[in-house]
């Protein structure tokens, strides 16, 4: 008998665990507040650069830089893929990056060493971009980026081809039963039934889930981002200082972000912010003063402390799982953490260790 799986959320990573899922002969379907692959307002699946990397990863646990590696090593593979099978180029691409001073030397060096990951000191002037008192920066070269909106539509095409059952602008009511979950209901009444569900929320997730988990710590964090296309290719590579990045497309687009802001689920941009990105953009690239600003949004992520998501079962709801709190790595992460929760689902040894991301009692 075929399992039935209702996935509760359509970004990346429900998509993605749909995908797993499906691989493993299970059925599913996907719950959307909103529409998925959609650039709907206050989602972050679509609205984030795409760097397939942790910015930083030597300031993170072995635990989260585990789900980043293990993840981004596939994400070729998986692009390819859907290439192939939904004819959508996903934007995939190796374009290195340049990481600005300041920044920890002797902690970035010795964890490149430490996970084979290439890099070399270098003048920022090479790469066509200032650098602070001419300090030498750090490339690391093997870095990838996807293009979030066409990942989302192909990850979407495929799932439609693969008899994914998709519900969309559906809110569900948050759980209050203590037991096995026969079925979730949503504000307008209708019932979902199955023989497991998963969370994978990103930020709405504590709201579903706050009186049968208030120990989960994932609120909503704010990032706004800028959109400009200069008249020529100013930089090829992904730049990154002191929390900002800059990441250049294959098309000549160029992403200018992001912040972080606690204001609850406040999805609205701010001219505040928006003239703050641009002078630092402006600080790294000074020909941007010259370029307009094409668009400004924002997505919510599901901020959590340490970047630690939560890939677990529920500790007393037994046909309940939980892959969320993904925070500024929902993408970076949501190949591994699939992985890992469909593991768990289907009692399977999973190849990462789940118990750093297991839900508290």
């Amino acid at each position: 008998m075929t399992t039935e799986v209702v996935i509760v959320g359509g970004g990346i990573v429900g998509c993605m665990t749909a995908m797993e899922l499906v691989e493993r002969g299970i059925r599913v379907t996907i719950v959307e507040r909103n529409a998925i692959a959609s650039q709907t307002s206050g989602e972050s699946s679509w609205a984030g650069g795409g760097i397939i990397f942790p910015l930083l990863p030597w300031s993170y646990s072995e635990e989260v830089n585990s789900l980043t590696r293990n993840a981004s090593q596939s994400y070729q593979k998986i692009c390819d893929r859907l290439f192939k099978e939904t004819g959508i180029d996903c934007g995939f691409e190796q374009s290195g990056f340049l990481l600005l001073p300041e920044f920890d030397r002797s902690k970035a060096s010795t964890w490149c060493d430490s996970n084979q990951v290439p890099y070399e000191e270098t003048k920022a002037s090479y790469f066509g971009v200032d650098s602070p008192n001419g300090q030498d920066s750090l490339f690391l070269p093997s870095v990838c980026q996807v293009r979030p909106p066409f990942f989302m539509q192909a990850l979407r095409k495929w799932l439609e081809q693969n008899k994914v059952k998709m519900i969309e602008h559906t809110q569900l009511l948050p759980i209050k039963t203590t037991g096995h979950l026969n079925s979730w209901k949503s504000v307008n009444g209708e019932m979902f039934e199955a023989d497991k569900f998963v969370v994978t929320s990103g930020a709405w997730s504590y709201e579903l889930l706050k009186e049968v988990a208030n120990k989960l710590q994932i609120k909503p964090m704010r990032g706004q981002i800028l959109l400009y296309k200069p008249d020529r290719k100013l930089i090829n590579h992904i730049v990154y200082r002191n929390g900002f990045y800059l990441i250049p497309r294959k098309d000549g687009f160029l992403l200018a972000g992001s912040t972080l802001e606690d204001v609850g689920f406040d999805p609205s941009v701010t001219e505040e912010v928006k003239a703050e990105l641009a002078l630092k953009a402006e600080a790294i690239l000074p020909e941007l003063k010259n370029s307009p600003i094409l668009k400004h949004w924002c997505g919510l992520r599901p901020g959590t402390p340490e970047n630690m998501p939560t890939i677990s079962s529920h500790p007393h709801i037994d046909n309940l799982f939980l892959n969320t709190g993904h925070f500024r790595y929902g993408l970076t992460m949501a190949p591994a953490s699939a992985k890992l929760i469909c593991d768990l689902m289907t009692h399977q040894v999973p190849l990462i260790n789940p118990e750093s991301f297991t839900l508290k009692e």
